[in-house]
């Protein structure tokens, strides 16, 4: 009974989107391609609500995304400690690329110092850090499947 009262539900929440993405498109499709073009007043009149929905769709599916997960680990808890296990290691990881990365100098090819490149910037040592943490994480992927590639060789 609440399965189909929760289907029920969803079948009317999708239906409502679709309705209201129908009628923002077709809002669209009815004006002149050229007024859209050169007039900021229509494009914003047009263009905004369907941003506006978009984002808010977006973000409503991060929050039920969040909940659906967190209610799951709640309820398992050998999941929660593996799930807390987990982000412990890749908080590790994201600190020893966090020192791994430096905050040098952007600079083109011939030498000078893009703007907002500068020495010292966070922005360049956040960079460098993300990517070394892909580096870090691509290799530590690529360790996990040789040693998979290993053990199904040695199982046959």
């Amino acid at each position: 009974m609440k399965n189909n009262k929760l289907s029920r539900f969803l079948n009317i929440f999708v239906a409502l989107v679709a309705v209201i993405g129908a009628f923002l498109f077709i809002r669209v499709l009815m004006e002149d391609v050229g007024v859209i073009e050169n007039n900021p007043e229509v494009q914003n009149s047009l263009i905004s609500p369907i941003i506006f929905f978009s984002t808010g769709l977006l973000y409503l599916a991060i929050g039920a995304t969040l909940v659906v997960s967190l209610i799951g680990l709640m309820k398992n808890p050998d999941n929660l400690k593996k799930t807390v296990l987990g982000l412990a290691v890749l908080g590790v990881i994201l600190v020893l690329a966090y020192f791994s990365g430096d905050s040098l100098a952007v600079t083109d090819p011939q030498g000078k110092v893009l703007p907002g490149g500068e020495a010292g910037s966070s922005v360049n040592q956040w960079v460098s850090t993300g990517i070394w943490y892909s580096m870090f994480l691509g290799i530590i992927a690529g360790g996990f499947f040789v040693i998979d590639l290993v053990k199904g060789l040695f199982k046959s």
